[in-house]
């Protein structure tokens, strides 16, 4: 059936020129080489970021806290096996222990002197596997706390010592997605970039207020907000169709899931407004200038103009450019009065513990 199928379809009629499949393969090489090295680059740039980030406004984090060092580590042996063969290649790493290929300025690890290229052996007399180091790493560091680390590693053919102390930040992982769309979201047990919205954020500090604005969703306690708005959603609907269903009027739970969905995305804007104005203190109090960082929404405008006009979830890009313009005036002049960069917040910081749920900054 196929077979007779492309028979009778017409198809192209230009003399195009033979491709060489071994052409093509070495092409698929340089491309594949390119993309390993742009996601690691780009995910050094959230790190540093991050790092920033999270160790600057640790307090409001509460207990959701961990110790970090700011190094990245990578193995062949650690990424998916179709990049394996290229990967020594790509990042110039070891076969036979994780290489570290980024080191965050001003964190522990750069003041131990640890540099990029060199190969971790052992904290603490702990061997460090080339299954999972990134996630080893992080494990051992949640029972290490802030306690001093011998790191012993391999530098030009020769096994070095240094000693790291590990500092305090928001236990938060902050992730990079490859995805074109110019998004960020959390679940609030992790945040995650979108590599389209690294387009759009040029400089460190347009990325600190993208990555300060989700933090302050999870230290907000937004999705406990949520999830009580939804309950009482919820409630007034089973009351309705109750009621109907007193008078023999069946509604299948209509009214109960449609005010669900109502007290679900109720206030959705005011959070999303007190994210952006908690995110660009967090952003400031790591030290960026976030003077023009308001410009992030007209990027934003012109990969989504839809968002110009109509904000059902997220204030439009106008309103989101002009409140930022005045956050970061109120915030300078904090900082020229010598104040404390304090948001002006009616009730504490909620205490900042991992939750189930999605907030999408979508764009």
């Amino acid at each position: 059936m196929a077979l007779a199928i492309s028979v009778g379809c017409a198809g192209p009629e230009s003399s195009v020129p033979a491709l060489s499949p071994d052409d093509i393969a070495v092409e698929r090489r340089r491309q594949e080489i390119a993309q390993l090295r742009d996601y690691y680059t780009q995910l050094h740039r959230i790190d540093r970021v991050a790092f920033r980030i999270r160790t600057a406004n640790r307090d409001d984090c509460g207990a959701a806290v961990s110790a970090q060092i700011g190094l990245l580590a990578v193995s062949p042996q650690s990424l998916p096996r179709r990049m394996r063969s290229f990967s020594s290649e790509a990042l110039d790493l070891s076969w036979d222990r994780p290489t570290v290929i980024a080191v965050v300025e001003g964190s522990p690890a750069a003041e131990a002197g640890i540099v990029t290229g060199d190969e971790l052996v052992a904290f603490n007399g702990e061997l460090i596997p080339v299954a999972r180091p990134r996630g080893w790493i992080a494990d051992w560091l949640k029972k290490n706390g802030v306690a001093p680390i011998e790191v012993r590693f391999w530098r030009d053919r020769d096994f070095l010592t240094r000693t790291m102390q590990p500092v305090i930040g928001c236990a938060i992982p902050i992730q990079l997605e490859i995805n074109p769309e110019p998004g960020a979201f959390t679940d609030f047990r992790r945040i995650v970039i979108h590599s389209g919205m690294l387009r759009l954020t040029p400089s460190d500090a347009d990325l600190a207020i993208i990555i300060g604005h989700e933090l302050a969703h999870v230290t907000l306690g937004h999705y406990a907000k949520r999830m009580q708005n939804m309950l009482v959603g919820a409630a007034a609907g089973a009351v309705v169709d109750g009621a109907l269903m007193a008078g023999s009027i069946s509604t299948g739970g209509t009214f109960t899931r449609h005010l669900q969905r109502i007290g679900l995305m109720a206030f959705s804007v005011g959070f999303e407004r007190e994210a952006d104005y908690v995110g660009a203190y967090y952003a400031a109090r790591a030290g960026y200038d976030i003077a023009g960082a308001e410009n992030v929404w007209r990027a934003l405008a012109l990969e989504s103009p839809a968002s110009i006009r109509l904000g059902s979830t997220h204030p439009t890009t106008p309103e989101r450019f002009i409140f930022m313009q005045k956050v970061a005036a109120e915030i300078a002049d904090k900082q020229r009065r010598g104040l404390p960069l304090v948001p002006a917040l009616k009730v504490s910081h909620a205490t900042a513990e991992p939750a189930s749920g999605t907030f999408d900054d979508g764009h």
